[in-house]
């Protein structure tokens, strides 16, 4: 019998070592560059689909792992690496999982591959949920979708807002409400497959961070797509609406099944990015003298870099821990999903912020990578849900009370 065991198996450090070779050979050398340009990386997108990593089966072989973490461990160390670059490689995952929360298995076979291109032409997909008035309130969304019964087909209107990839993608998954008296329930997922007349997109957002990543608005003006771009079909959807409108439960939401299923592994993005703050502070406070002494030698400093290393390891655990929960179709009953998302996300803040005051004047150049972990950290405790959000998640789950 198998005594209960927290050590990687050869596979798991096979994964870790594999993503972290790439992370430092290959996207910390660029990181600087990439940031400096605020473009997409192409190149290392094309790099990372040459070795397999930028693949739909790469990325369903981790899905696949019995303990739901090899995924977030990939995660973690191609943000290690660089995370504006990082998002550049995986912003994709989201629209597939968004495909994968809804999708029949036909759809899963029609749509999926575009999402990666191949290594000739790499491409990016795009997940389309957040609205100018709709961020976190995913049941205010005022994209439309209407049936047109005649020509089996959708007609989407609407605009999304702050999408990676938009409008660079090939392949967009628009959340649309098909159903507005119910809310959030009357939500559908649908495909809009690349050169569809009448989906649009705004200049890329130039922003704090993550500057490799595109950003931009979507622009939907009676975006016609075929009926079987509805995720799941119609016969599917509607049966759901029907037991909504008769106040049965659904368990139908499809921004939040997606954003539910994506807060792991965003979360071991943000540890990435803590992670790599915490060791650049590390080695600065073992190298740089003040007063005569290493500046290690400083229990404010060592203090710190305890901490630091302590919550590193502490939210690791509950990234795995969530990991596995989804991987083995556990409830996030205390909302262990949005735990793991919410202390990531504060702690990428607080590492990269405790590492620019270690490194002082240095940390504050633009020379030194401290400082784009600074700025790559911020939106961890935004976006797919703000921290407060995340906060109102799991006090719902821990108390069963509709809490505002």
């Amino acid at each position: 019998m198998t005594g209960f065991s927290l050590e990687l198996t050869d596979e798991q450090r096979d994964v870790r070592d594999w993503v972290h070779r790439f992370a430092a050979d290959v996207v910390r050398p660029a990181a600087a560059e990439w940031d400096e340009r605020e473009e997409t990386p192409w190149p290392i997108i094309q790099e990372a689909a040459k070795i397999g990593l930028y693949r739909f089966e790469s990325l369903a072989e981790m899905h696949t792992d019995p303990s739901g973490i090899n995924l977030h461990i990939a995660n973690e160390e191609l943000f290690w690496g660089d995370a504006g670059i990082g998002m550049a490689v995986l912003g994709t995952q989201l629209a597939v999982a968004g495909i994968l929360a809804a999708a029949t298995p036909e759809q899963l076979g029609e749509w999926i591959p575009p999402c990666f291109g191949d290594v000739a032409d790499p491409q990016v997909a795009a997940y389309c949920a957040s609205e100018p008035q709709a961020g976190s309130d995913v049941s205010a969304l005022r994209t439309r979708a209407r049936y047109d019964q005649g020509r089996d087909a959708w007609v989407l209107r609407g605009q999304k807002a702050w999408i990676t990839n938009g409008g660079i993608a090939g392949i967009h998954v628009v959340i649309a409400s098909v159903a507005p008296e119910l809310g959030a329930r009357g939500q559908a997922a649908f495909v809009v497959p690349p050169g569809t007349k009448g989906l649009h997109a705004g200049p890329k957002i130039k922003k704090l961070g993550l500057r490799a990543s595109h950003t931009a608005d979507v622009f939907l003006d009676d975006v016609r797509v075929p009926g079987r771009c509805l995720l799941g079909g119609k016969e599917r959807l509607d049966e759901r609406l029907s037991r909504a409108r008769e106040g049965s439960r659904t368990n139908g939401q499809a921004a939040m099944a997606t954003f539910e299923a994506s807060r792991p592994t965003v979360a071991a993005q943000a540890l990435g990015i803590a992670r790599a703050a915490y060791e650049h502070a590390l080695e600065y406070a073992l190298a740089r003298e003040a007063f005569g002494r290493l500046i290690i030698d400083n229990q404010a400093i060592a203090f710190s870099l305890a901490e630091l290393r302590t919550e590193i390891e502490a939210v690791r655990l509950l990234i795995w821990q969530a990991g596995w929960m989804a991987r083995n179709n556990r409830s996030f009953d205390a909302g262990q999903g949005s735990m793991s998302k919410l202390r990531a996300g504060e702690l990428a803040v607080t590492a990269a912020e405790k590492a620019v005051q270690i490194l002082g004047g240095a940390g504050y150049s633009r020379e030194h990578p401290v400082q784009r972990l600074y700025r790559d950290a911020k939106i961890y405790t935004i976006f797919e849900g703000t921290s407060e959000i995340q906060r109102l998640v799991i006090a719902r789950a821990i108390s069963g009370r509709h809490i505002q």
